[in-house]
This record gives structure tokens, sequence and C-alpha cells, in this order.
């Protein structure tokens, strides 16, 4: 694979990572233990030395050009196995937290597989198992890619979607055509053809500053037992009572954000946008529901609307020293006055439950989107097969008790 000049939405997560650190952390928990470890990883590397897309690292050529990939060979410190002082599903967990620590240098590797085994108390295991946790960073994959990518080394046939590169293009001319875009968007809001983009709304409790004391934590349903039209919907009805018993009535301007894919052929590693939409607490379980399924869906319609791919395109256009100068003046330290959402839920579906470590069946999987300078709390919705994870993650500034919180979400669900 010849070298590739870096899209600029992904050289702006990897530029802003030295700020924010923003690597992805896709669990994958299996019933049983590997007989020949060894052999395993062995075939772990095979898999991923297969496959164009975990063969990379990121070649960075100055402040005036854009960072390039470049092939790089599969490290044998790409698969870490960590030994557990507590060999509880819980204390796992509580090492997963601990990876955010040690964010990836893409210059050397862009992703990592860690492995814990044995684990004891897995949801649905009865015995000893292993927990894989891929760490990815988000330059290289959002969700849904980075999913495509463990869902390969796990044995899964379908190969990581490809991704088609724009053509740069003139940054005046992209833009004009992204105004004009933009002013037919506007125009057919006013003309009812869309509901309009959901407003900024007042910080709360989960919006605090992350201090350094974070957890996750993870509950467990089947398929059926999540209430609502979709899981996304189900999950996020649920988070809302949730925070509303939890936050009281500040709780009243409740809303989450939720990344979705935007439509057409992915142009970049990272291929998708924020929707926010209300939580509305007070609201009965079926209006809610309805409210929010009504939301996502005109977020989805939003993107899918020509304003958009003129944006992307656009974006794409920026010469790299100002896109590198822009995400420089990003102060993290200035609190707003207003916040998008007062928690993320990211949901992704990782396909059937046919995913291997060695001789064991994967039996769930889980994420734990990163905490930002104003987003406290956030969580994770990942289904594989008929299992379903709803995951927290939390930091103790915002949420002063997660078990506590955990407990409101368990009864919601």
């Amino acid at each position: 694979m010849a070298a590739q000049r870096m899209a600029a939405v992904d050289a702006q997560f990897y530029w802003m990572s030295a700020k924010i650190p923003n690597d992805e952390f896709l669990l994958y928990a299996f019933d049983g233990e590997p007989a020949d470890y060894p052999a395993v990883v062995e075939q772990l590397c095979r898999r991923a030395r297969a496959c164009p897309e975990l063969t990379l690292r990121v070649r960075d050529r100055g402040p005036l050009t854009y960072p390039q990939w470049v092939p790089a060979a599969v490290r044998p410190d790409q698969v870490v196995r960590h030994d557990l002082d507590d060999q509880t599903w819980a204390g796992c967990l509580a090492a997963v937290v601990a990876l955010a620590g040690d964010q990836l240098d893409v210059r050397r590797m862009p992703w990592r597989l860690h492995v814990f085994t044995p684990v004891l108390g897995i949801p649905g295991v009865t015995g000893p198992g292993t927990v894989a946790v891929m760490q990815v960073a988000h330059a290289l994959a959002d969700g849904a890619r980075a999913s495509a990518m463990a869902g390969w080394l796990f044995g899964r046939t379908d190969p990581v979607p490809p991704v088609r590169r724009l053509r740069a293009g003139f940054l005046p001319w992209r833009a004009a055509q992204a105004v004009r875009a933009h002013r037919r968007l506007e125009r057919d809001t006013r003309a009812g053809l869309l509901a309009p983009g959901a407003g900024p709304r007042p910080l709360l409790p989960t919006n605090a500053r992350p201090g350094p004391a974070r957890s996750v934590r993870t509950l467990v349903r089947h398929r059926k037992q999540v209430r609502g039209p979709t899981v996304t919907v189900g999950a996020l009805t649920a988070i809302s009572t949730a925070l509303s018993r939890l936050l009281g009535d500040a709780a009243d301007t409740l809303g989450a954000e939720v990344p979705v894919a935007k439509p057409g052929a992915p142009h970049a590693y990272n291929h998708f946008g924020n929707v926010t939409v209300g939580l509305y607490p007070k609201l009965g379980l079926e209006a809610r529901a309805e409210r929010i399924a009504a939301e996502l869906a005109n977020g989805r319609r939003r993107f899918a609307h020509p304003a958009t791919r003129y944006a992307d395109r656009s974006f794409a256009a920026v010469p790299a020293a100002l896109l590198r100068w822009g995400v420089a003046q990003f102060d993290f330290d200035i609190r707003p006055e207003q916040v998008s959402g007062n928690t993320v839920v990211s949901s992704v579906y990782r396909g059937p439950a046919d995913l291997t470590f060695g001789d064991a069946r994967v039996v769930l999987t889980a994420g734990y989107p990163a905490l930002s300078p104003v987003m406290g709390l956030t969580h994770g919705v990942h289904g594989i097969g008929d299992t379903i994870a709803v995951s927290v993650h939390a930091a103790e500034s915002a949420v002063p008790d997660i078990d506590a919180y955990l407990r409101l979400l368990d009864a919601a669900l």
C-alpha cells in the first residue's frame, strides 16, 4: 500500500488528541480461556497482517502538510497480556479504565490489543473467561469502523470497508458550494421540509470537568428486554429516567449527543456526526420514546441533506497549516455557558455473535466513550448477537456515586 495523505477530519482527531485524549476502547468478553495462548496471539497477528487497515502508522511531515498513512509491520507488542491483581469482572473493568492513561502514539502504532485472562464473573459466563480490549486511535477509525477491524481480528470474514478518498479541491470554490447548500438547508427548514436541529442547553452536573477518579460499569440485557422501537431509543429512554432521578428538577432540560453514521460512501476513516436529542424526562415512557425516535430520525435526514456533503467537501479542502493552527487555538480551560448535550450515548451494533478468541466464543461486547472537559458522563450501548451491553463511564466529579447511578439505570432498563 502506497502512502496516503490523512483526510482533514482524521487529522483533526490526530492533532486534537494532544489536547484531549480520544483513543477508543472496544471490549469483547469470551467464554473460556485459550488452551494455547501464544498460538492465539500468532493467529491474531496473522489476521492483522492480512488487513491493510491494520498495517498502518502515521508519518508526520511537519506543520505545513497533512500527515500520511504509511505501511507498517504488525509489532509483537501490539498484543499485550495483563496480569490482574483482582481477577473478577469488576477488577477487569477497573484495569480497563486505567488503560486510558497510556494513549497510543500513532506514529508507532495506531491500535493495540489488551488481553485479560482469566477473568471471573463475566456476565453470562460460569467459569473463567477472557476479556480482550482493542485500543484504537480515533484518527484511524470511528466506532463503526473500529468494530469492523475488531471483527476481522476475531475471525469474521467481512473485510473492513474501503474508503474512497476525496480530492482536496480549491477551498474558496468548495466553501462557496457549502454556503449555497447551507442556505438551501435553511430554506428547507423554514418550509417545514426538515425540522430544526436541537439548540444548546444549560450545563448540568454531568458536564463537570472530569477529575482523575473515573470508573466504568456495564449492564447486560437480552435484546427482548430493551423496550422501544430500537435498542438506541430504548436505552436513551431509560437513561432519561435514570438521570432525571439522579439530578432531580435540574434534569428538565436534559439532552444527549448521539454519534450517527453519515450516509453515503465514507471519504475518511471518521464518517459520522453528532445528533443532539432531548431526553424529555417529564413525558411518559411511550411519548418520550416517540419524541426521541423522531429527533434521531430528523438528525439523520439533516445529515442526508446536500448541505452536509458540501460542508464535508469544503472541510476536506482546508490547508493543513490552517487546520493545525485552528486546533492549536482550542483552549480546554474555557468553560462554555451552554452545551450541545449533557451526556453522550454511543450506540453500535457489532454484528452476530460469531467472534472467537482461540476456542472461546464471544458472549458480550461493550464500549466506554471518552470523557472530555465538558462531559463527565458518557454511555455506550453495544450489541452482539442478541446480547446488549449498556455501559457507563463517569468521573467522580460529575457522578460522585457511580454505583448509585447504575442502580437507577438498572431499574429504568
